[in-house]
C-alpha cells in the first residue's frame, strides 16, 4: 500500500527558503529554510502581510525590493502564471532590531497555486539567498561558503538564467512589439508625479480580462497648496487603444482644471465642458475628492459615478453620495454641478474605485456597494498598500474581472503629516 503524502512535512524539509502567500499577500505558510535564512520564526510571520515584515531599507535611496516582489507576485495573480525574478537586492530587517538592515542578495519563483474552477487560490515564494556568491564576486576574495553551497549557488543562478532566456524568447514571439506599445502607452498615461510624495496612498490598475492591457479607467493625484491634494477616479465607455485614448486627454483635462479652480465641483463642470469636443468622451464617468488635511475636510464631487467609501477605524462605512450627477457631457446646456463635504478623523481611510470592482452581470449595484464595505469593514487595521490588495482578494477580482478596475485607497492623517 502506497503510504500518503504528507504534503506539510514535505513544504517544511525544502531545502530552499519558501513561503505559501494568500492572495492579499499575507503569509500562510513559512517553512524552515525561510525561517533560518530571514532570522524569524513562524510566530513572526504567520498572518502577516508580507511587506510590513520585509520594507525596503529606509536607508537605500535606490532600493526596490519591495517594488520588484510585488510586481511579480501582482503578475502571478493577474496571469496565473509562474514568474521568474533575476538577481535582485533586498536588505532585510535584523530580527529584534527592526530599524537595522542586513545586505541581502536573492533569485526567487514565484508560483500560482491554483484552485479547482483555475483561480489563483495561493502563492509558492521560492528564494535563494546569493548574498555570499554577490560578495565574492565583487571583491575577488576566496569564498567563506562550503564548495556544496558554492555548487548549488551556481547552478542556482545558471537554471534562472537559462529560464529567464527562454521566457524571454517566448515574450518575443507572443506580439511582443503591439503589447509593449500599449503598456507604454497606459502608464504613460497614469503616470502621476504627485503621488511619489504619498506614501499613505496606494493605487491599483487591472485591464478587463482579455483585453491588450489597455483600458478607460484612470486615477489621478494633484499637490495643491495649504496642505491640501485631490485624488480622483473616471472610467470612459469601452475598452483597448481608443477607450484609453480618450482616457487620457480627460485625465490630463481634469489635472489642469484642478490647479486652476477652487474645488471639484468647478473642475468637473470644466471637464464636463471639454468632453463635449472629445469624440468617445459621452457618458464618461468621473470623481475627486479634495483632502484638506489642515481642516480635515473631504471636499467632493461625482459625474455619474460610483461613491467613495470612507472608512471609519471602527468598520462603519460612509458613501459619499451627496454631490452626485450626469456623466460628463450628457446635458445638452451648461449647469453647475453639485459639491458636498464630509469631516474626517486621523485614521480613517477613504476607497475610490471604478464600477468593474462592484458590479456583477445580472445584479443590483446596491449588492455591489453592500459586498464592497462588508469587506471594508473587516480591513479597518490594514495600511493602503495591503488594503488594495486585499480588497482586490477578496472579492475574487485579483486575476481581473470582466470590466476593466481603477482603485486609489488613501489612509487619512491630519495636518502634521501628508498622505
Amino acid at each position: 500500500m502506497t503510504p500518503k503524502t504528507d504534503y506539510a512535512g514535505v513544504f517544511a524539509a525544502l531545502p530552499s527558503p519558501c513561503l505559501v502567500l494568500s492572495t492579499d499577500l499575507v503569509i500562510a505558510d513559512a517553512n524552515v529554510a525561510f525561517c533560518e535564512v530571514t532570522g524569524r520564526s513562524q510566530a513572526e510571520l504567520l498572518g502577516q502581510y508580507l511587506f510590513d515584515v520585509f520594507p525596503d531599507n529606509p536607508a537605500d535611496a535606490e532600493a526596490d525590493g519591495v517594488v520588484t516582489l510585488k510586481a511579480s507576485l501582482h503578475r502571478v495573480l493577474s496571469s496565473r502564471q509562474t514568474d521568474h525574478m533575476t538577481l535582485q537586492k533586498y536588505d532585510i530587517p535584523i530580527a529584534g532590531n527592526p530599524e537595522v538592515f542586513k545586505e541581502r542578495w536573492w533569485t526567487a519563483i514565484n508560483v500560482p497555486v491554483l484552485d479547482p474552477d483555475g483561480k489563483v487560490a495561493w502563492i509558492i515564494h521560492r528564494s535563494e539567498d546569493m548574498t555570499d556568491v554577490v560578495r565574492a564576486r565583487g571583491t575577488g576574495h576566496p569564498q567563506t561558503i562550503s564548495p556544496g553551497r558554492e555548487a548549488a549557488m551556481e547552478a542556482e543562478l545558471y537554471a534562472r538564467a537559462r529560464q529567464l532566456q527562454q521566457l524571454n524568447e517566448e515574450l518575443r514571439q507572443a506580439h511582443a512589439r503591439e503589447r509593449r506599445i500599449a503598456v507604454a502607452l497606459q502608464e504613460a498615461m497614469l503616470h502621476s508625479p504627485d503621488l511619489a510624495r504619498h506614501p499613505d496612498i496606494a493605487v491599483r490598475y487591472l485591464p478587463a480580462t482579455g483585453s491588450l492591457n489597455v483600458c478607460g479607467d484612470w486615477y489621478d493625484a494633484v499637490d495643491l497648496p495649504a496642505d491640501r491634494f485631490t485624488v480622483a477616479v473616471g472610467d470612459v465607455v469601452g475598452h483597448g487603444l481608443m477607450a484609453a485614448t480618450v482616457m487620457g486627454r480627460l485625465r490630463s483635462a481634469l489635472s489642469a482644471a484642478t490647479r486652476t479652480v477652487h474645488g471639484p465641483a468647478q473642475a468637473l463642470e470644466a471637464l464636463g465642458l471639454y468632453a463635449r469636443s472629445v469624440e468617445g468622451a459621452l457618458a464618461a464617468t468621473a470623481v475627486q475628492v479634495l483632502i484638506d488635511c489642515h481642516s480635515q475636510l473631504l471636499i467632493y464631487s461625482s459625474a455619474g459615478h460610483p461613491p467613495p467609501v470612507l472608512l471609519h477605524p471602527d468598520g462603519s462605512c460612509e458613501l459619499l453620495d451627496q454631490a452626485t450627477d450626469p456623466p460628463l457631457g450628457a446635458r445638452p446646456e451648461h449647469v453647475p454641478r453639485p459639491q458636498a463635504n464630509v469631516t474626517f478623523t486621523p485614521g480613517d481611510t477613504l476607497v475610490l474605485y471604478t464600477d468593474g470592482l462592484i458590479e456583477r452581470r445580472g445584479e443590483d449595484i446596491d449588492v455591489g456597494l453592500t459586498r464592497l464595505t462588508s469587506t471594508l469593514a473587516a480591513c479597518t487595521e490594514f495600511g493602503a498598500e495591503h488594503l488594495a490588495d486585499a480588497l482586490l482578494a477578496r472579492l475574487d477580482l485579483t486575476s481581473g474581472a470582466d470590466d476593466d478596475i481603477a482603485i486609489v485607497v488613501v489612509r487619512l492623517h491630519g495636518p502634521t503629516r501628508r498622505s
